[in-house]
């Protein structure tokens, strides 16, 4: 019997040993509901018990595991648990080492959608400065959502309600299943490509998580968020927010809402209308009023009522006026007859031809005047011009002074 006893180390040794070295011991998926959960603030480390109606399994997750989950585990909520099990020497006891932890059924969806939600927000998806404003007289309103539901029902009633002058375009769509993603993105790509319009809701009425999952998509975040019309999320209830609700320009609580949001009120309208009608009709008679004062004023003045005097005021001015321009031009014309007269007797005085009538005379050789007798011989033929005519002569002989 000796020789068969072991220690109680040696013993816990085998048994980790074997559960070690089981496969399928180590990599393990647990689901069940977090109980005693506990968060060591010194290390990081989360211990926690895992249990169902039958039985309870002892956790721990290492703090470098700790800081990457999604959730925030909590008691009371139903998880899946994966990692390896093994056997802590210390106390002898079996653990899950856990490696992630998520929710269990409705809640993982939840846990999904959470994901997509800080992907999308971290890649400035939901950005403020991205959204569109609405429009605020749409002449034009495309929904997507199934054709047959409540939510389209709603939609139209209160949106011809409120707004007759608008129309609307229905873009069947399947909103939960398989096939809801592709339609529902399908549907914005029409609205954008093929029949314009002022604004887009997309959305149904309210459901399960799983109802809404397919609004909880990425695909549906980016084509909502690549629409160059606005769009306005309406998914669910008023307390349900999906990844489309965050992408949308605008985020409606209910389909209802959502056709309020994207059409004025045509009774409001009317009273505003009506109000400024009013406002416009006192303030036109008001400056009715104004003007009929302007005029009795002035029909009162001397300028209005005695015009005549007033031709004549400015007919003896014109007459004043003309006389002064007249005597101004008489003295300029006298200025410039003086001045002609100065000038031609300059002339007369300068001129050759009074000269000549003094008896003086001046002669021509081959059409130039000659100063001097001895530019002349014997034979050359010459012109001399006298105050009354000219004579042709021919030289006959020169005489220098002194000499012949």
């Amino acid at each position: 019997m000796e020789n068969n006893t072991l220690t109680v180390t040696k013993l816990t040794e085998i048994i980790k040993m074997m559960i070690d070295g089981a496969p399928y011991l180590n990599s393990v998926a647990v689901s069940g509901e977090i109980s005693n959960f506990n968060y060591h603030y010194a290390s990081g480390h989360i211990y926690f018990t895992l249990k169902d109606e039958g039985a309870q399994l002892k956790c721990v997750m290492f703090r470098s595991q700790a800081v990457k989950l999604r959730i925030k585990p909590e008691n009371g909520m139903k998880v899946v648990c994966t990692g390896r099990i093994s056997v802590y020497p210390a106390d002898g006891r079996y653990q899950l080492y856990a490696n992630d932890i998520i929710g269990d059924g409705i809640g993982a969806l939840y846990i999904e959608a959470e994901r997509i939600r800080k992907k999308l927000e971290a890649e400035g998806v939901f950005a403020k400065e991205l959204k569109k404003p609405l429009p605020g007289f749409p002449k034009k309103i495309g929904v997507i959502t199934s054709q047959t539901g409540a939510a389209v029902r709603d939609i139209i009633n209160i949106a011809t309600s409120r707004y007759p002058a608008c129309e609307l375009s229905v873009y069947p769509a399947v909103v939960q299943g398989a096939l809801a993603v592709k339609t529902l993105v399908g549907g914005i790509e029409y609205f954008n490509k093929k029949e314009r319009v002022d604004v887009i809701i997309i959305g149904r009425g309210g459901g399960s998580i799983e109802d809404l999952q397919p609004f909880n998509t990425e695909e549906i975040a980016y084509a909502v968020r690549a629409s160059a019309v606005p769009v306005i999320s309406a998914v669910g209830h008023e307390t349900d927010f999906t990844v489309c609700d965050f992408a949308a320009d605008v985020r409606a609580s209910t389909p209802s809402h959502a056709a309020e949001l994207a059409t004025p009120d045509a009774e409001t309208l009317y009273k505003l209308l009506s109000t400024d009608l009013n406002i416009m009709n006192v303030r036109v008679k008001r400056k009715i009023a104004e003007n009929k004062a302007l005029i009795e004023k002035y029909s009162a003045s001397r300028a209005l009522s005695s015009y005549e005097n007033q031709i004549e005021d400015r007919r003896l001015m014109l007459d004043a006026v003309s006389g002064k321009a007249a005597d101004k031009l008489k003295m300029i014309l006298y200025n410039k007859r003086n001045a002609y007269q100065t000038a031609a007797a300059r002339l007369e005085a300068d001129s050759p031809l009074k000269v000549l009538s003094s008896g003086y005379a001046y002669v021509e050789k081959d059409g130039k005047p000659e100063t001097g007798a001895a530019a002349f011989k014997k034979g050359d033929k010459i012109r001399i011009t006298l105050h009354d005519g000219n004579v042709i002569s021919t030289v006959d002989e020169v005489e220098l002074n002194g000499n012949k």
